[in-house]
């Protein structure tokens, strides 16, 4: 990845920046998991869901996207909190959001480029979650700018396993699995 310079964005291996990059994270936890069956249908939060290697959660409309980057998408507890404030709102349902995981004490910034288990599955960070013109309908007017920046990121699926309410969520070392 580079900048608008050509430079890279990456710090450069064992700077310091590398190392505050690399340093510890507080485990997560997993605080909502929804599912989302097909196109536009309401999203169904569930007790625990099966993370299938390659594909997303199954039941959800994303784990028939076989080996694309957003098998699974995840938002911050904190990030429907600030959502809320930028709309004045008491607070923001998961289910708005259309994400499949809320986590909750973990700042998903650290998982960039970083694989990280959540409950018996280990996953890979795949990109941001941007928000779609949806959020206008969801949230109402304004909707899509308070969630920019706050949308979350997308994962893909490396080994399968179940993920439940109150799993940890831990980023994983290198060659740690």
């Amino acid at each position: 990845m580079t900048r608008d310079d050509g430079r890279s964005h990456a710090p450069a291996p064992g700077s310091m920046l590398a190392r505050l990059i690399d340093g510890p994270v507080a485990p997560g936890r997993v605080a909502w998991i929804g599912l989302r069956p097909a196109r536009r249908a309401p999203v169904e939060a569930v007790a625990s869901a099966m993370a299938e290697p390659g594909q997303g959660l199954a039941g959800d409309r994303y784990a028939s996207n076989r080996n694309g980057a957003r098998q699974v998408t995840l938002v911050a507890v904190e990030h429907l909190r600030a959502v809320a404030g930028y709309l004045s709102l008491e607070n923001v349902a998961p289910e708005r959001l259309r994400r499949n995981i809320v986590v909750s004490g973990l700042n998903l910034a650290a998982l960039k480029q970083r694989r990280f288990r959540i409950g018996e599955a280990v996953l890979e960070y795949s990109g941001e979650c941007h928000p779609c013109s949806r959020m206008e309908e969801e949230l109402g007017a304004g909707g899509y700018n308070a969630t920019r920046g706050h949308g979350g990121i997308t994962a893909r699926v490396l080994e399968g396993g179940l993920i439940r309410l109150d799993d940890p969520v831990l980023r994983l070392l290198d060659g740690e699995d």
